[in-house]
């Protein structure tokens, strides 16, 4: 019995849903957003860096470089 367990819990520890790529992916999410905070907090009070540049950076970080991190499956 015991060891119909442990095989299970083997095959799942091995299939891990997240890959190499998909790291690498949020982290480099992770860094865009960094330096979309780094942007906003550097520029001055009504400057375009400000304004309209970081709040762009953060967009892509957020809404696309973290969820192509999660969803990104490499095809057979």
């Amino acid at each position: 019995m015991r060891s119909e367990g442990n095989k299970d819990t083997k095959h799942w520890l091995s299939e891990l849903p997240f890959t190499r790529t998909n790291y690498f992916l949020f982290i480099a999410g992770l860094f865009v957003i960094i330096l979309g905070y780094v942007l906003m907090g550097t520029g001055e009070l009504n400057s375009t860096q400000s304004l309209t540049v970081s709040p762009i950076v953060l967009l892509i970080g957020y809404l696309v470089i973290f969820p192509v991190a999660i969803m990104y499956k490499k095809k057979d």
